[in-house]
């Protein structure tokens, strides 16, 4: 899903910490709806982020100086990592498939995320 950011964000752990509470609230809505139908998931459901410091920060309630100005609101995502229903894994910018969506890539780095999508090239095809 791409989304505009609902805030205006002063930092780019700030922006990456928004990004992955707001990624956490479809799985989390899931996990109810699935729970609710006698279907309780076993695990975390897991979240892919390329910024360590928004994951040292979900795994850390304290608040450094640096991410003081997050607003409580987006603590939510430090919580479910709290009570374990979400995990933040480190995916490097090399990694994180959904660059092929928005950002202008090489070729190989193309055809590689590409390929982890599961998408076929058609001309290769038949």
């Amino acid at each position: 899903m791409s989304k505009k950011q609902p805030i205006v964000t002063l930092s780019s752990i700030e922006a990456e910490f928004v990004v992955g509470t707001t990624s956490a609230c479809q799985p989390m809505w899931m996990r109810r709806v699935l729970r609710n139908l006698s279907y309780a998931q076993d695990g975390s459901t897991v979240i892919m982020c390329d910024n360590s410091s928004t994951i040292k920060l979900s795994k850390n309630p304290v608040m450094p100086g640096r991410s003081k100005h997050i607003r409580v609101c987006f603590n939510f995502l430090r919580d479910h990592v709290k009570n374990g229903e979400i995990e933040l894994v480190h995916c490097g910018t090399q990694e994180q498939v959904t660059n092929v969506m928005s950002k202008a890539l090489k070729l190989e780095a193309f055809e590689k995320l590409r390929k982890k999508m599961g998408m076929l090239d058609l001309t290769k095809v038949n």
